[in-house]
């Protein structure tokens, strides 16, 4: 599970934020989890809370938004949301589809005190 590796570098990324502007604790982390990242949002959740369980940051709430995949077709210059992993234009049926979104995995917003 990839999930705990990712709750632990975020842990780490988080504490030297923290730092940076000197935050006492964490109350909620925003997160912008891409349909296509290979995360599984509920078991990113499940390992934030077990790698914060005893912590300072024990109790901050992960919140996740799930970013769609989206394309981009360079045939008829269109951009849409690829539904159902299906990478053809709903516009020309073309099947040479860029993604232009759906894949990241960045923090959005952290909330302190």
């Amino acid at each position: 599970m990839h999930e705990m590796t990712i709750a632990q570098n975020l842990i780490q990324i988080l504490r030297e934020e923290m730092g940076r502007h000197g935050a006492r604790s964490l109350k909620s982390v925003h997160l912008d989890i891409g349909q296509m990242s290979a995360v599984v949002p509920e078991a990113l959740s499940f390992c934030f809370e077990v790698a914060t369980s005893g912590t300072d940051m024990e109790g901050a709430r992960l919140v996740m938004n799930v970013v769609p995949l989206k394309g981009y077709c360079p045939q008829c210059k269109k951009e849409f949301e690829i539904k159902g992993y299906t990478f053809i234009c709903p516009s020309c049926g073309s099947t040479e589809i860029k993604t232009i979104g759906g894949r990241e995995l960045s923090v959005v917003e952290i909330e302190v005190d």
